[in-house]
């Protein structure tokens, strides 16, 4: 059996960590989910949220996988070997199987988008004709599952080569270019004439346009953006050093979280105002809105294919760390099984996607309670099985680890104060819980 893996560096971790979190999440959804919901003040909330909730279950699970170092399923087990926690591991495997079902069509999407931007197909249509592209790339059967199975290949063959030479690796590559190619698209989306009215837009809160439905989004928005409720973080923390500073590594995730949402809002709103389109055109932003908005500026084809490499980044990034807790719990620490684990599951994955690649063509009039099958898969996993995983596991700290392995996790590699900790313990116990209960709410119809 060949030695448990670790991350070369801290910054190899965060890296990675934090590209498993800046994801579609953070480029896709949250410019959407802003748009639609008041823009600053939604902004503002998320900030918040992501502070008070998502970052003490982040830290929550770094140091579960930290203090183990071992997969999503076992970790669990080593505090409550005779309980039944260690389902919570499987749960999350679950759920990242159907979320890298459909995750991985959307891959395929970008991809094909890709192909038709640098090859000059995207440029000069019409905007009636980018949402008739849009509907036609998605419902044509061959493309969307040759599209998935090339972006499944691509994601396999970096897992396939472990956390060291395959995912530490990529991520150090992709999430440094993700950022200059972001830094370009800003300053290109800030140099259009009346982009400040897309600034002010993103960065001024109008009060007048909070609800409580706008409480609520920004809370599950916040708590999705940063991976927690897989056991993603559980998984990657599982390789990282005992002297690293669990405190001082979340801290990293989330300030990058919360700059490349911001970043990725100043890419978009600047240029959707400046060009004279509506921010709240919803999940069709990305798709439809953009490729219309870049259409309109000098060299917008280049842009906007920096944009789709961006954005390709992005979710290879994430997907890398969805793979990974299945690939774990598949190889149960025998390092020796993860070539041949990598492919069966991720080929198991990309063959149960196909059906939500499908989904707005040949199956469109497949439904579930009225959803097409990829949206019956997006609806389980965002609505159900993930703030049940993170409800689950904030309780199973409460519970189940001792408050003084707690307390020493916290405190390896930083000079935190005890009320630093007391703050967090109080998070984890009550804040948390709480949160995720009210999105629950949010979802049946409470609220």
């Amino acid at each position: 059996m060949k030695k448990h893996e670790q991350w070369t560096s801290k910054i190899g971790f965060i890296l990675a960590a934090a590209g498993s979190a800046i994801g579609l999440g953070a480029i896709w959804k949250f410019p959407y989910m802003t748009g639609t919901n008041g823009g600053g003040v939604f902004l503002l909330l998320f900030i918040i949220f992501t502070i008070l909730i998502g970052a003490p279950m982040l830290l929550g699970e770094f140091i579960v996988g930290r203090h183990t170092q071992k997969d999503a399923v076992r970790a669990y087990q080593t505090f409550s070997p005779n309980g039944k926690w260690h389902y919570i591991g499987y749960l999350g495997a679950i759920s990242a199987g159907i979320i890298l079902s459909f995750y991985s069509v959307i891959g395929g999407w970008i991809l094909s988008y890709l192909y038709r931007s640098i090859t000059g197909q995207m440029h000069g249509l019409s905007n009636s004709q980018y949402e008739d592209l849009f509907n036609q790339i998605i419902s044509n059967p061959y493309e969307v599952v040759i599209a998935q199975f090339i972006f499944m290949i691509m994601s396999i063959l970096v897992v396939q080569g472990g956390i060291q030479k395959g995912i530490e690796r990529a991520s150090r590559i992709m999430m440094p270019s993700l950022f200059l190619l972001f830094i370009v698209l800003v300053i290109r989306s800030l140099s259009l004439d009346g982009a400040l009215e897309g600034v002010k837009f993103l960065l001024q809160p109008k009060f007048d346009q909070v609800t409580p439905n706008t409480f609520i989004t920004a809370l599950g928005q916040a708590f999705f953006a940063l991976s927690v409720g897989l056991s993603i973080m559980v998984t990657y923390s599982s390789y990282l050093s005992k002297e690293e500073s669990l405190v001082k590594s979340a801290s990293s995730v989330v300030i990058l979280n919360i700059i490349i949402s911001v970043m990725a809002g100043l890419v978009i709103f600047p240029s959707v105002f400046a060009l004279g389109f509506s921010p709240d055109a919803g999940p069709g932003l990305i798709f439809v809105v953009l490729p219309a908005v870049f259409n309109k500026m000098i060299f917008g084809s280049f842009f906007f294919s920096l944009f789709l490499i961006l954005l390709l980044f992005a979710t290879l990034t994430s997907v890398f760390s969805i793979l990974e807790v299945i690939v774990s719990v598949a190889v149960k620490g025998k390092q020796e099984k993860r070539k041949q684990a990598t492919w069966v599951t991720g080929i198991l994955t990309f063959i149960i996607g196909i059906p939500s690649a499908l989904s707005f063509g040949v199956l469109a009039d497949v439904t579930i309670f009225n959803k097409t099958i990829f949206d019956v898969a997006d609806y389980i996993t965002a609505n159900i099985s993930l703030p049940l995983g993170a409800l689950l596991i904030s309780i199973f700290i409460s519970l189940k680890i001792p408050k003084q392995v707690l307390k020493e996790e916290f405190a390896i590699g930083s000079k935190t104060l005890a009320s630093a900790f007391a703050i967090w313990y109080y998070c984890i116990r009550f804040v948390v819980p709480i949160g995720i209960i009210l999105i629950f709410l949010q979802i049946i119809g409470v609220f």
